[in-house]
């Protein structure tokens, strides 16, 4: 086995750039579906309606801004993305552990990734064909449930894929996905900048994610040709192999033992050899086993983002600014004040657990603080959502702004510490 010495370095962070851009990968799909949530509205408009002062954010006379109540697809179109996200998220990532064996990871990642470039691309097409609103909404929650499903196998063998490199390449992935959000909110906010048209902007906006999947396809494939990456994922795939090959003797052992346990006079040395051969490589484990160890701190990571897609995009995007409403301040409201301010914040929070982790594992205050974040729910019902029927009690900008930092800020610092300390 290669020395300390012997083992090669990753020039330049070539390596560590590429599991960055592989995380990135990973949740920028769903985050620019969320990010361009006023788009899909504005596609699903009444055709009767005319809006010549439409944006990519959905500040526009159709969601409630200008008098005109959003019809029954508008309403509904958050609450349904929301869904189709996250049910085959949840789906594949329980299959994960079936599909991750029997398919080669190569086909798994590089399959994955085309597939969502492809459906990108498909999206970007329909920005500039006319459909009806029905077939429009359909066909983009069959997009987001693909893309999902694809994204949710791909993560799962990213981090599988990093598990053969130093325990150090799990960061860039985190760091990817923690930028995913807040790249696809800068995009939207330079969209807008541009001053284009709304489908002009909407086709730059889902054309830049097909070039970042791209770069990510690329990255990739330029993998295997790095003498870093080249020596971990080789020696990984020949100690799991070696492991395989132990197994099957440790196996062939017991039968043996079990075969002969008649012949043997003393049973105790057969008992005792059959013990030896059962402790020569580890036992598994089920995942059961695991989860009876690990289920306080999974329902609070449940519980933290339970709360947080609750309520984030589908109502917080339908909060609408007081002041100043029809000029810039309300066209850059949604993007800077619900997708940018809570994406910066929740990488903070996720950014703190390296320097500090408090409370402890054992302290009834994690609970405590989990719990507490239920309050945003009728928080951020109360501010201005529209439309609505219910009184407005947050009614000025500032307490929507100061709501969602400590909102983003409590899901990334608790959601990041309860998944530090459940491993443990």
């Amino acid at each position: 086995m290669a020395t300390k010495e012997q083992e090669p370095v990753d020039r330049f962070k070539i390596v560590w750039l590429i599991f960055f851009a592989l995380g990135l990968g990973t949740l920028l799909p769903w985050n620019f579906f969320m990010t361009a949530i006023g788009y899909f509205k504005y596609q699903l408009r009444d055709l009767n309606v005319t809006t010549d002062h439409l944006h990519l954010n959905g500040t526009d006379g159709v969601d409630g801004t200008g008098g005109v109540q959003e019809n029954y697809l508008q309403g509904k179109f958050g609450n349904m993305m929301t869904l189709c996200a996250m049910l085959p998220l949840l789906i594949f990532s329980c299959l994960n552990s079936i599909l991750l064996p029997r398919i080669p990871e190569v086909v798994r990642i590089s399959g994955c990734l085309v597939a969502i470039f492809i459906l990108f691309l498909l999206t970007s097409i329909l920005v500039k064909v006319s459909l009806e609103p029905v077939v429009f909404f359909s066909v983009t929650m069959l997009t987001i449930v693909l893309i999902n499903s694809f994204g949710a196998v791909l993560q799962g063998s990213i981090f599988g894929l990093a598990g053969l490199l130093p325990a150090s390449y799990t960061a860039p992935i985190m760091s990817g996905q923690g930028m995913a959000g807040t790249f696809a909110a800068l995009a939207m906010i330079c969209a807008i900048t541009s001053g284009s048209s709304q489908t002009d902007s909407a086709f730059g906006y889902f054309n830049t994610a097909c070039v970042v999947i791209l770069l990510a396809i690329l990255a990739y494939l330029t993998l295997p040709y790095l003498e870093f990456s080249q020596y971990y994922l080789n020696k990984g795939k020949s100690e799991w192999k070696n492991h395989r090959e132990q197994e099957k003797d440790r196996v062939c052992t017991m039968n043996l033992i079990k075969q002969d346990q008649t012949n043997v006079p003393d049973r105790r040395a057969s008992a005792q050899l059959m013990e030896n051969a059962s402790t020569e490589t580890p036992r598994n484990v089920s995942a059961f086993t695991i989860l009876r160890k690990i289920w306080p701190m999974a329902l609070l990571v449940c519980l933290v983002f339970t709360v947080t897609i609750g309520v984030f995009p589908a109502i917080t995007v339908d909060v609408k600014p007081t002041i100043s409403a029809d000029g810039t301040w309300g066209i850059y409201f949604i993007p800077i004040c619900c997708f940018l301010l809570f994406n910066v914040f929740d990488w903070m929070g996720r950014s703190l657990t390296a320097v500090c982790m408090w409370p402890s594992k054992e302290s009834r205050l994690l609970p405590v603080f989990v719990s507490a974040r239920f309050v945003f729910i009728p928080l951020f019902m109360l501010c201005n959502v529209q439309p609505r029927q219910m009184p407005v009690f947050f009614a000025h900008d500032a307490w929507y702004i100061v709501f969602m930092m400590v909102f983003a800020f409590s899901n990334g610092y608790l959601a990041s510490l309860c998944m530090c300390y459940g491993p443990k």
